[in-house]
């Protein structure tokens, strides 16, 4: 049996599917708890900018989980 570990979370993945129960982004497995709250604190900074450029938008992924796993996980913004 395959597992695999979140780098934010640190959550044991049982039978790992890419893009389906975990995802590769930034050289970092996420599982899909932290791939969603990724996308709900990167969403409200990705429309304020404009126009949209993907260099900048993968700096700023990085920039996030790199900081989550450092705090164990994302600070979601109310």
């Amino acid at each position: 049996m395959k597992t695999l570990t979140c780098d934010v979370c640190k959550h044991t993945i049982q039978q790992p599917v890419a893009n389906r129960n975990y995802f590769h982004l930034a050289h970092r497995d996420l599982c899909e708890y932290c791939k969603d709250q990724l996308d709900s604190v990167l969403k409200p900074v990705i429309r304020t900018k404009q126009p949209f450029d993907y260099d900048w938008y993968n700096r700023l992924m990085q920039d996030f989980i790199e900081k989550a796993i450092i705090k164990g996980g994302f600070e979601s913004k109310k």
